[in-house]
């Protein structure tokens, strides 16, 4: 269920991928919430990095274990602007989070619903509540603008 908060915390997120578009970088921004306080916040680093696996989600879930001192996420929630892929959902699963609220869908690589659906089409050891489409225009038009601008380049 959207909770109050869920708008706020998804426009932090939303000023990490202006950041990660910033440095370009496809504008995926990522927090992670506990007791309703960031403890950790990312934006796509694959290119500063050369290396596939810095997804805005891994990276906020790996500062938040961090932050923690512990690999489960249980209490908290993370906020993405889109829909996670298959190895961010993988992530997810693996690290207990409770919640996932994501703003736009991404009907090519989303597995919280577009593509598949992981934790409800296959028996995963951990289910997750989603909220889904918060800030969903918003985050859709940072990538789509994005987009257009690299393609004009060419």
């Amino acid at each position: 269920m959207k909770t109050v908060a869920d708008e706020r915390f998804m426009r932090l997120a939303i000023n990490e991928a202006i950041k990660g578009g910033a440095a370009d970088e496809v504008p995926v921004g990522a927090v992670v919430v506990k007791d309703g306080k960031v403890i950790a916040r990312a934006h796509n680093e694959k290119e500063k990095r050369n290396c596939a696996l810095y997804h805005a989600e891994i990276l906020a879930i790996r500062r938040a274990a961090k932050k923690l001192g512990n690999w489960y996420l249980e209490g908290c929630t993370l906020y993405v602007t889109l829909e996670p892929c298959v190895m961010c959902v993988g992530a997810i699963v693996n690290s207990r989070l409770d919640r996932v609220v994501y703003g736009a869908a991404d009907p090519r690589f989303g597995f919280l619903g577009s593509v598949a659906d992981i934790p409800r089409d296959y028996p995963t050891n951990h289910v997750f509540e989603k909220e889904t489409g918060v800030l969903g225009e918003e985050c859709g038009a940072l990538l789509t603008e994005f987009f257009r601008k690299k393609r004009a380049k060419r």
